[in-house]
C-alpha cells in the first residue's frame, strides 16, 4: 500500500517504547542485531532460526540468524540501494525468499537464495507502472502467492510461484472488484496468508469497508467476505493468521493513530467467509498477528503486545514496546520484529 511506504522515513525515526516490566506468562527476550534498521519482514524456522527484512534510510537489509539471536549476519542482496524488504518467507537456514518495495515500479522484486544468503537470484521485476506489491505467503516449499493492490484499480493482483520463486506467472482472474480506494496494508507481510494447503486469505482497508478474500484453490478463483473492522484511508486489516482452515484472526487499525484505533481485531470460525468483531481485545492498532498453538495467540504493533489463551477471545498485554510483525514457527519458536533493529524472541515467564 502506497500510504505506507510514503510515511517510511517518518516510521525510520520512532524509537522503540521502553518494555514494561514482564508481566506474567510471556515476554519478549530482545536480541542483539546491531542494526537500527525497520524489519517488517519475518520468517521464524525454528527456536534457533529466524530470518528478518527490512531497511535502512537507504537500503535494504536481510539478516538471519542460527543460533537463537545470539548473533546476526546480514545476508542482504547486492544491489539493495532504495529498496525495503517488506516481506521474507523462509524455509529452512538456507533457503528464502525475500520481497522488496520502494519508490519506483522496477523497486518491486522478488530474490530468492538457496545458501544462506550468499548469493541471491532476482526472479521477479515489476513491470506494472501503478503495481504495489505488500506481502505474500507459501503453502508449502514450493507453492507461493504475492499480492498487488489493484493496477487498474478494478482488481487485487495475484502472482504465483511453483518452483519455491524461481518463476513467477499471474493468476486469480476470477477476482471480485475492488471498492475505490481499496488495497492491502506492507506494514507486516502478514496481509496475506495460508493454511499450508489449499486455501489463502488476503486482508484489505483504505476504503469504505474493510475486507477478506478467500481463495480455496491456491489463489485460481477468489470470494470476498465484509468485516466490520475499523477502516479508512490509513486503517483497515493489516495482518490474518489461521489455525487450520476454520479459525481465524485478523487485526489491524489506524497505523496513523495507534493507541485510538477501537474495532480492529476480528475472528472467523468458519474459514474466513464470516467475521465478528472481538469486544474483548485492545482499542489499539496491531499490525501483526500469529497463532502459537490451537488456543494461544499473539499480536503485535506500535503501542505494545498482546496473548490470548482463549482462542482470541479476550486479550492480555505483555510488552509496551514497538513491534511490526510476529511468526510461529512452533510453540516454542516464536519471533517478532519492527523499528530500531528490534528482534526478539517469545519466552514463558512461569
Amino acid at each position: 500500500m502506497k500510504r505506507i511506504f510514503a510515511l517510511a522515513a517518518v516510521s525510520l525515526l520512532m524509537a522503540v517504547a521502553p518494555a514494561a516490566a514482564a508481566r506474567p506468562g510471556y515476554a519478549w527476550h530482545d536480541t542483539p542485531t546491531g542494526t537500527t534498521a525497520h524489519f517488517r519482514g519475518l520468517s521464524a524456522v525454528s527456536a534457533s532460526t529466524a530470518w528478518v527484512s527490512g531497511y535502512t534510510a537507504t537500503d535494504g537489509v536481510v539478516m538471519r540468524t542460527t543460533d537463537g539471536g545470539t548473533t546476526w549476519q546480514d545476508v542482504s542482496p547486492p544491489g539493495a540501494a532504495g529498496l525495503q524488504f517488506r516481506d521474507i518467507e523462509a524455509f529452512d537456514a538456507n533457503r528464502a525468499v525475500a520481497m522488496s518495495i520502494g519508490a519506483n515500479p522496477t523497486d518491486f522484486r522478488i530474490y530468492v537464495t538457496a545458501d544462506g544468503g550468499q548469493t541471491w537470484n532476482l526472479t521477479f521485476v515489476n513491470m506494472e507502472p501503478a503495481a504495489f506489491y505488500d506481502c505474500m505467503t507459501f503453502f508449502d516449499k514450493k507453492r507461493g502467492l504475492a499480492l498487488s493492490d489493484p493496477p487498474d484499480g478494478q482488481h487485487f493482483r495475484i502472482i504465483a510461484t511453483d518452483d519455491g520463486g524461481m518463476t513467477w506467472h499471474v493468476t486469480g482472474l476470477q477476482m471480485p472488484m475492488a471498492l475505490p480506494g481499496e488495497a492491502a496494508f506492507a506494514a507486516s507481510g502478514e496481509c496475506l496468508t495460508s493454511d499450508h494447503g489449499h486455501r489463502a486469505w488476503f486482508g484489505t482497508g483504505g476504503s469504505t469497508q474493510a475486507r477478506v478474500f478467500r481463495s480455496n484453490d491456491r489463489g485460481v478463483t477468489w470470494t470476498v467476505a465484509p468485516t466490520a473492522m475499523l477502516v479508512g484511508p490509513t486503517a483497515g486489516i493489516n495482518a490474518i493468521a489461521f489455525n487450520g482452515q476454520q479459525r481465524g484472526i485478523a487485526v489491524g487499525g489506524d497505523f496513523a493513530a495507534p493507541t485510538a484505533s477501537p474495532d480492529s481485531f476480528a475472528r472467523s470460525f468458519d474459514g474466513g467467509a464470516s467475521w465478528n468483531l472481538v469486544s474483548g481485545a485492545p482499542s489499539e492498532y496491531r499490525s501483526g498477528v500469529t497463532w502459537l498453538d490451537g488456543h494461544t495467540a499473539i499480536a503485535v504493533g506500535l503501542s505494545g503486545s498482546d496473548v490470548s489463551t482463549n482462542m482470541g477471545n479476550t486479550w492480555q498485554r505483555f510488552d509496551d514496546g514497538s513491534l511490526d510483525t510476529v511468526d510461529c514457527a512452533s510453540p516454542t519458536a516464536c519471533w517478532a520484529s519492527g523499528a530500531n533493529g528490534r528482534v526478539a524472541f517469545l519466552v514463558r515467564t512461569r
